[in-house]
């Protein structure tokens, strides 16, 4: 299997249950971050990413839908690009994480976005 490493990582601000996030869309929020981790590494090619993966914990209401697919579109990254959400409660985001991890180990591909969208705690 191949090595696998995390080569940058990005996380929004913190904010309270029904705070100053709460008006703000995960697919909005995440694309914030597609788009800043895509920046700060100009050495990996956009084109080059296999998939995006995020994790979302409560898929209710304008989440209920591919949160990792149109985080994806909305941070214009090329339309190839896959999109997965994943969804095991509070273990939404490290359950993405794993899966690209798996996914680069066994050869599927070499570059990965994943994350987690929100928390349930």
């Amino acid at each position: 299997m191949k090595q696998v490493y995390i080569i940058d990582y990005i996380r929004t601000p913190i904010a309270k249950f029904q705070g100053g996030l709460s008006e703000v869309r995960a697919d909005d929020l995440a694309a914030i971050v597609l788009k800043e981790i895509v920046k700060r590494n100009p050495q990996i090619p956009a084109e080059e990413i296999e998939d995006v993966i995020l994790g979302c914990a409560n898929q209710a209401g304008e989440d209920n839908r591919n949160v990792a697919r149109m985080a994806s579109l909305l941070a214009e990254l090329p339309i190839k690009i896959g999109g997965e959400t994943v969804n095991r409660l509070c273990a939404s985001g490290m359950a993405a994480i794993a899966n690209a991890y798996r996914a680069i180990a066994i050869g599927e591909g070499d570059f990965y976005i994943a994350g987690g969208v929100e928390q349930m705690t």
